[in-house]
């Protein structure tokens, strides 16, 4: 089999993990599980010794700088800096640009934790057959509780002879009862946002789905400049490209969309309580970083940067301190923390 491109997807300003992350150093490049950063985890479960290439990285300018430096091989990487973000579908498609039309790319976002790299691993070379074969393949993540903030594949026939499925629908995040139905049924999965397909093959669905974002890119890679290992798309033509998500702009569109299942520990680390759970824990489940007293406790995260936090007979609560901003939210609640103005206007 070819080698595999890992397509590593760098954005965004993390505003539900505020006050740890930030616009100007967003939850990609923190150690937020461990100690490597999620970006560079992202780019070890792909090494070559597995079948993987060196990755492509589309990032913005204002991460550039993170980007390479964290990067364990920076000049066997290339990096397409984006003028502005235009959501999935265009960061994609100027990556298969960069490459020959019958390369095979995974794409990841560079801010999820995989707990299980070998069930990853696994599934990489499961959809890189099944692109090989001229599908679009998502992972589909074995669904482990009722989610409602996650899309979900739900799963057709069996494809002959892999591994993988034809995707019978996509479902957009549900209402609690319908997460509940979609559980006990057995046949839905989360759509975790990670994708195989030959560059070749994407670039003809996106042209074929969305003519003019695909004229737009196209122009944007005509017009763009190299320099070293950087690529610069052309911010004039680059503007003109409406943003839209490689769900609705491919995937929900091709009637080639397929499925591997992917059962490998996976967390979008969405928001605190997320993380929580990503995280080891004591016998009371809670988990702590920094200096902390905790007394009759359960379910309690801390995360401080100095200040030492003192917490007694709390249940499912959420404390973080970082630069002088203190946050102190219900489990239940880590979902809004994005909305907060210290988060909005980081």
């Amino acid at each position: 089999m070819d080698l595999i491109i890992p397509v590593v997807l760098c954005g965004g300003s993390g505003t539900r993990l505020w006050p740890r992350s930030r616009k100007a150093m967003p939850k990609p490049f923190l150690p937020l599980v461990g100690d490597t950063t999620l970006f560079e985890a992202t780019v070890l479960r792909c090494p070559a010794e597995a079948g993987f290439g060196a990755p492509i990285v589309v990032t913005g300018a204002l991460h550039l700088e993170h980007v390479e430096a964290q990067l364990a091989d920076p000049a066997a990487s290339r990096v397409i800096v984006e003028p502005e973000g235009k959501n999935t579908a265009a960061a994609i498609a100027l990556a298969a640009l960069r490459l020959p039309e019958d390369a095979i790319m995974l794409v990841c976002p560079s801010d999820h934790h995989i707990g299980d790299v070998a069930a990853f691993q696994a599934a990489a070379r499961e959809a890189a057959a099944l692109a090989q074969d001229g599908w679009l393949v998502s992972f589909g993540i074995a669904a482990t509780a009722p989610e409602t903030g996650f899309g979900y594949l739900r799963r057709g026939d069996a494809i002959p002879g892999s591994g993988g499925f034809a995707v019978a629908q996509f479902v957009e995040k549900p209402d609690l009862q319908r997460a509940l139905g979609f559980l006990a049924d057995g046949g839905y999965a989360w759509n975790g946002g990670i994708f195989a397909f030959r560059a070749g093959t994407f670039l003809d669905e996106l042209a074929a789905h969305r003519p003019a974002l695909s004229e737009a890119v196209r122009a944007a890679a005509a017009q763009g400049q190299a320099d070293g290992t950087r690529f610069h798309p052309d911010p004039a033509a680059f503007a003109r490209i409406e943003g839209e998500s490689v769900d609705y702009a491919v995937m929900e569109n091709t009637a080639r969309a397929a499925m591997v299942p992917a059962a490998m520990a996976w967390s979008d680390i969405g928001n605190w309580q997320a993380l929580h759970e990503a995280r080891d824990h004591d016998a009371q489940g809670n988990t702590v970083r920094g200096p902390a007293e905790l007394v009759d406790c359960s379910g309690v995260l801390v995360d401080s940067d100095g200040p030492r936090v003192s917490v007694i007979g709390a249940r499912d609560i959420i404390v973080v301190v970082d630069k002088g901003e203190v946050l102190v939210c219900t489990a239940d609640g880590a979902q809004k923390v994005g909305k907060l103005a210290g988060a909005v206007n980081q």
